[in-house]
């Protein structure tokens, strides 16, 4: 998987002779080469892959169809190949990661080049939005992992575990499954924790009447899945059901407001209607969505800023929730691909309320 080609045309477009890649995901993104402690420079018409002894091997073979790949040493060092990819290329109106590279780093970049980067981070950010069949393919791999995990875990979760034990089951059941990592750091809180949109995972024990809020994801081939189920154990109150189905139509109103074209915010508008037209506004103040791919946060989102309109083919999730301090929360979660008049949800586990 490599996308040197739209790089190129990009950069045409931005008016770039070239760019450097420093983030190890945008690297991956430029020619699929996952490993990091080098750098990829791409001009209009060449790219050059730089990496040392470690990975040499493994960069020929998967990215030496659509880079040049160069071994730098302590003899031949990265910053000299780099100044030869430069000349070789003719390249003088240079872009760089501005939001990626550190002060220091970008002006030491500037100095060994004798150039004055041009901050272009938007050739990524750009290109990200929308993601390509091969994508969305490895996106709908880590989905199905995750999917795959939280089935097996829903049959042995019961009171007496601590959170921390579920997290741990969830880590290890998509590892078994195929996953390469987590996307982030798994979120599994219960009882008055839930009200915590990002708790943190602890000793604490589930107990009968309680919810469990289970936000989590994989990667398959670099790419991202997240989902959020929030379950019940035993039994639950009028107000729980009442505050899950609430969540759950506010969820389903803001997947039948998303296709290509509507800004993030207006997703985000009509999620938010239905929980404040049920009395709940107040409790809800994270967005809709984020999109996600290479990274589990990415560009546009589908909040109350919003303002850019969504792009065919961009990955979002739809995460509306209620959360009341002292009580408890409910969050619901699917990913959903962007088209043209409307979206496809990848996310297939189950949404009505489960009672274990």
């Amino acid at each position: 998987m490599n996308n040197i080609k739209r790089i190129q045309e990009k950069l045409v477009e931005k008016d770039l002779d070239a760019i450097l890649v420093t983030d190890e995901k945008n690297q991956r993104y430029a020619g699929g080469f996952p490993f990091t402690d080098g750098l990829v420079f791409v001009s209009r018409d060449d790219a050059y892959l730089l990496t040392d002894s470690r990975y040499i091997e493994a960069a020929e073979k998967i990215s030496g169809d659509c880079c040049r790949v160069r071994l730098f040493t302590k003899e031949n060092p990265m910053e000299e190949l780099l100044k030869a990819a430069v000349k070789a290329t003719g390249a003088k109106k240079i872009g760089a990661e501005e939001m990626k590279l550190s002060y220091k780093d970008y002006s030491a970049y500037e100095e060994l080049l004798g150039v004055k980067l041009a901050p272009a981070q938007c050739v990524f950010a750009e290109l990200r939005q929308s993601k390509n069949d091969e994508e969305l393919a490895a996106m709908r791999e880590a989905q199905a992992i995750s999917e795959a995990a939280l089935e097996e875990v829903l049959h042995i979760i019961k009171p007496g575990m601590t959170e921390r034990e579920v997290a741990a089951e969830l880590v290890y059941r998509m590892l078994r499954h195929g996953s390469e990592g987590n996307s982030f750091d798994p979120i599994v809180v219960t009882g008055k924790k839930t009200s915590m949109p990002h708790g943190v995972p602890g000793d604490e024990v589930i107990c009968e009447g309680d919810f469990i809020t289970m936000d989590f994801g994989s990667l398959k081939h670099g790419y991202c899945s997240d989902m959020t189920r929030t379950v019940a154990v035993g039994h639950v109150t009028d107000e729980m059901r009442n505050i899950y189905d609430t969540v759950l139509r506010a969820q389903l109103a803001g997947i039948a407001a998303a296709k290509a074209g509507v800004p993030g915010k207006d997703i985000d508008g009509a999620a938010r209607k239905v929980i404040a037209d049920a009395g709940y506004g107040q409790y809800f103040g994270h967005g809709f969505g984020h999109s996600l791919g290479l990274d589990i946060h990415e560009a546009p989102n589908a909040n109350p800023k919003g303002e850019a309109p969504m792009p065919v083919g961009a990955v979002v999730s739809a995460e509306p929730g209620i959360y009341i301090p002292g009580k408890y929360g409910v969050r619901i979660e699917d990913v959903m691909i962007i088209r043209e008049g409307g979206c496809e949800v990848i996310t297939k586990a189950p949404k009505q309320l489960i009672i274990l």
